[in-house]
């Protein structure tokens, strides 16, 4: 565990306590791009998924990428919002621990990081070392491998994003400090025109009450291509559904 982190890890985050860390930790581990190169990547999706191993590569990529993506950016966005805190990540420069499953359970950094020398101005700022540095090369280089289109990435991205500022809202001690999150993922062009990749992944959708405890299901904007996999079908926020499936979950 990376100490100056220490303060995020508490109720049910603490599960995350061990996911970030430095290259001193004993685990085995395989740079980051190494993993995405054909033959290693190939042999994490069939160990991710043997029934469907055989099935549409894209898919089983895609629904790979959330394992990687769900683990890598509730602690980094928490770092940089409530501890003001930025991360060494650059993708060529971070290793990934696998589970036995093949999924990815931490992230070997080069350092611990530091706060930020200067406050950042926006979002796009702020979260430069997660948008920038790491997930940008892991979706161009994944979608090339895969054949995936990024769009398809950056939605499985942008859902976690959403979803854990959602998670954040719920303390209210930490309200104030989300402001760049929420204004990330509400801004549809960069500083530079160029578009935002995590510009509104989810939308909410009024529902019966029958439906929806609250009226509302959180459905994405970009499907994840999971059916593709045949019998596991589509995901409960799915945007080619047109109704929560009974039990849906935020996810």
């Amino acid at each position: 565990m990376i100490g100056a982190l220490a303060p995020l890890y508490f109720g049910e985050f603490a599960s995350y306590r061990e996911v970030l860390v430095t290259r001193d930790d004993p685990r085995l581990s395989i740079p980051a791009r190494a993993l995405l190169e054909r033959e290693m990547l190939d042999r994490a999706l069939r160990r991710f998924d043997p029934p469907h191993a055989e099935g549409d590569r894209r898919a089983l990529a895609s629904q790979w990428s959330k394992w990687y993506l769900v683990r890598i950016i509730p602690p980094v966005v928490a770092a940089a919002l409530v501890l003001g805190r930025t991360l060494p990540l650059a993708f060529d420069e971070v290793e990934v621990v696998l589970d036995e499953q093949g999924i990815p359970e931490a992230f070997k950094l080069p350092g611990e990081g530091g706060p930020f020398a200067v406050p950042p101005v926006d979002p796009f700022e702020r979260f430069a070392h997660l948008l920038e540095d790491h997930l940008q090369p892991f979706i161009q280089t994944l979608a090339a491998e895969a054949r995936l289109s990024p769009r398809v990435l950056w939605s499985n991205a942008g859902n976690y994003f959403e979803w854990f500022i959602g998670e954040m809202a719920k303390l209210p001690p930490l309200v104030p400090m989300l402001a760049h999150g929420r204004e990330l993922l509400a801004t549809e062009r960069r500083p530079d025109g160029a578009r935002n990749p995590l510009y509104k992944p989810v939308r909410y959708v009024e529902v019966s009450c029958e439906q929806r405890a609250n009226g509302l299901w959180r459905q994405r904007r970009t499907c994840c291509i999971r059916y593709r996999l045949g019998a596991i079908g589509h995901c409960d926020n799915c945007p080619l559904v047109d109704a929560p499936p009974p039990e849906a979950s935020d996810l």
